[in-house]
């Protein structure tokens, strides 16, 4: 069964399947072929909440890095195309409670084709009216 992985402050990026990288503080013990639920919520949920999935990733590569090393070509692949390396940095930095020494997990994924239950109902109307 795959773990879940939490992509609460690029939920919009992972929907629209533009980020291709994370960076994490812990998820040391990933390897590449890995399957991952990407969902918007996996801790802290209150009450009668329940996780989110958004979808399936594959881990393609897994490294650690220090947060300092990432470029600007890095940067859009986190699904930040028009922020510059300092502002991530920064950014993941206020985040994460940490500062630009800190070594993290740099995740590179793909995403899993899935066929979402609005594409299952298509397809049998489809093949419905195709017999019919």
């Amino acid at each position: 069964m795959p773990r879940n992985m939490s992509f609460s402050m690029t939920t919009d990026q992972i929907r629209n399947q533009t980020k291709t990288v994370t960076r994490r503080l812990g998820w040391r013990f990933l390897k590449p072929g890995d399957i991952l639920n990407a969902c918007v919520k996996c801790q802290g949920l209150k009450k009668g909440e329940k996780v989110e999935r958004i979808c399936q990733i594959r881990v393609i590569s897994v490294e650690r890095v220090e947060i300092r090393e990432i470029n600007t070509v890095e940067v859009p692949l986190e699904g930040f195309p028009d922020m510059d390396r300092v502002d991530f940095i920064n950014m993941f930095c206020k985040m994460n409670n940490c500062n630009w020494h800190t070594w993290i997990t740099r995740i590179e994924f793909e995403y899993l084709e899935e066929e979402l239950p609005d594409a299952i109902a298509r397809r049998q109307i489809e093949e419905d009216t195709y017999q019919g």
